[in-house]
């Protein structure tokens, strides 16, 4: 079923889908959440829907000898897309302070959670690595700035891609923790009080274009991304690995689950 032949909202439509999902796959989903522009604050009026979720199957599935699959694609339209990992996946990225996972662990769009998710993520924080995130956002921030707001006209909604994974890295660098996941909260905390009245435009520009729709590049908004691109660069190089090496709270938590 598409969300335009569903005449319910696209929460019920995703929880329906969710309890489809269960059914079909014979599993137990324990954690359902919104990833992407929209749990970031920044969708465009038609931006989808990117629905993540983690699931864990029975006992005798992890003991059996057969091949075993560790994700499912449940992807149904240009609006909805669904797909989820399996408790086994996401504790192994968790122990690599997987900043994806993190992300979808702090979602502020929660579909559905559970008792035994808030256990798991207890124990999986301990593995959040500082130089691990700081590097991925890095990455993300300096690969969406040299792919797309270079040019002289381009998508706005692209600055946002890049904005917030460097003011992740100042959070993180500042707070040594996961970063919020909505960008106004993440803004409210690291952004420079000169920069806030650009930004505050740029967002409202944002809300009125289109994904596809472009504008002259904003060159003083390119420069601060260039110096704090240089400046995470030199300060990530000089950071020790804080990566936790134990696996004992991840595979307790598994055990525990199962």
């Amino acid at each position: 079923m598409r969300y335009h032949d569903f005449e319910g909202s696209i929460e019920e439509l995703v929880l329906l889908k969710l309890k489809e999902i269960e059914e079909k796959e014979q599993v137990t989903i324990l954690h359902a959440v919104e990833s992407g522009s929209r749990a970031w604050g920044f969708a465009s009026p038609d931006s989808d829907y990117d629905v993540r979720f983690i699931y864990v199957r029975s006992q005798k599935y992890y003991l059996g000898l057969q091949p075993r699959q560790d994700f499912i694609d449940w992807a149904l339209d240009e609006t909805l897309d669904i797909n989820g990992w399996d408790l086994s996946k996401a504790l192994q990225h968790f122990h690599r302070s997987n900043a994806t996972l993190f992300e979808w662990a702090n979602s502020p769009i929660v579909y559905r959670t559970t008792p035994e998710w808030t256990q798991i993520y207890a124990a999986a924080e301990k593995y959040f690595s500082c130089r691990s995130a700081m590097y991925h956002y890095y990455g993300t921030a300096r690969k969406n700035y040299h792919a797309h707001l270079t040019d002289a006209l381009v998508k706005y909604k692209k600055y946002f891609y890049v904005l917030r994974p460097i003011l992740a890295c100042r959070w993180i660098e500042n707070k040594a923790c996961p970063p919020p996941v909505l960008f106004t909260a993440l803004a409210a905390e690291t952004l420079e009080d000169d920069m806030r009245a650009a930004i505050n435009q740029l967002v409202e520009k944002k809300k009125q274009m289109t994904e596809s729709e472009k504008a002259p590049r904003i060159d003083h908004l390119n420069t601060y991304i260039e110096k704090q691109l240089a400046y995470f660069k030199t300060a990530i190089d000089a950071m020790a690995d804080d990566r936790t090496a134990d696996w004992e709270a991840l595979n307790e938590v598994f055990f525990r689950t199962l």
